[in-house]
């Protein structure tokens, strides 16, 4: 008789659930991997700041003009308060923006 028992599994052990606990656990791991995974280079942030320096120039550009035209309104200077505080508004969200640009990253 040989003692060859390398191929005798043991009594009340199945390869099977030994191989369905290892595909489990990487099944597992590969979940973690893509729930806890970081945004490549903070591109979360850099999209909220895209925002805010766009949100700047447009309400910039847009306060400025709506202040314009209610100055055109009742000073009687048609297109000139318009174009005047428009430039001005231009130039503020401007300055926001280079404000922006010169604070530190969190």
């Amino acid at each position: 008789m040989t003692d060859d028992t390398s191929d005798v599994t043991p009594i009340g052990e199945d390869p099977r659930i030994s191989t369905l606990d290892a595909r489990l656990q990487a099944a597992r791991q590969r979940e973690d991997e893509r729930i806890n995974k970081p945004a490549p280079d903070g591109s979360d942030a850099n999209y909220r700041l895209g925002n805010r320096v766009l949100a700047e120039l447009v309400g910039g550009m847009v306060g400025g003009a709506f202040i314009g035209w209610v100055i055109d309104q009742f000073a009687g200077t048609k297109p000139w308060g318009l174009l005047v505080m428009l430039f001005v508004g231009v130039g503020i969200a401007f300055r926001n923006i280079i404000r922006i640009s010169n604070q530190r990253p969190e």
